[in-house]
C-alpha cells in the first residue's frame, strides 16, 4: 500500500484535533454555535470552489444527480452533526477526550461496515486479531477518558 495514504490519514487525524479548537473559539467569538458551524461549511465551499479548477474530474449530470438513493445524500447532515457537536463539547471535556472517544466510536462502526461491506466498502471481516485491536483501542480510550 502506498505511504502516501497514510501520511494523508495521519494529517486528516492533525487537521481534525485543530479544526475542532478552532471552531470552537470561533464559537466563542459569536456566541452562536450553529451559525459557528455555518461559518466553517461556507469557508469550506469556498475553498473547494476554489481548488476544483485543478481537478479533472467531470462535473455530474443532472440526470446522475437525480439518480443517487436518498441516503446518499445525508453526508452532509453527518458532517454538519460532527461539527456542531465538536464546537458544542470540545472546550467541555477536552480534545483528547473527544477525540479519544470519536476515534471509538468511528472503529467499532468501521469494523462493523467492512466486516459486512455496507456503504461500498470492501470486505474486510472481523477477525480476533481485528477485535482485540478494538479491545486495546476501547481500554486506551478509557484510559485517558479517566484521567
Amino acid at each position: 500500500m502506498n505511504i502516501i495514504f497514510y501520511f494523508f490519514a495521519v494529517l486528516c487525524g492533525v487537521a481534525n484535533s485543530i479544526q475542532s479548537g478552532v471552531n470552537a473559539e470561533l464559537r466563542k467569538g459569536i456566541n452562536n454555535p450553529i451559525f459557528a458551524a455555518i461559518i466553517s461549511f461556507s469557508v469550506g465551499l469556498v475553498g473547494l470552489i476554489l481548488i476544483t479548477p485543478f481537478f479533472k474530474e467531470p462535473l455530474p449530470s443532472l440526470s446522475a444527480l437525480k439518480s443517487l438513493a436518498w441516503w446518499k445524500w445525508i453526508g452532509g447532515i453527518l458532517g454538519a452533526f460532527f461539527v456542531t457537536t465538536v464546537i458544542l463539547i470540545v472546550q467541555k471535556i477536552g480534545s483528547a477526550n473527544m477525540l479519544a472517544l470519536i476515534v471509538a466510536g468511528q472503529l467499532i462502526t468501521a469494523m462493523i461496515l467492512d466486516h459486512y461491506g455496507l456503504l461500498g466498502y470492501k470486505m474486510h471481516p472481523i477477525t480476533l486479531w481485528r477485535i482485540v485491536g478494538g479491545v486495546v483501542t476501547v481500554v486506551g480510550v478509557y484510559m485517558i477518558v479517566k484521567n
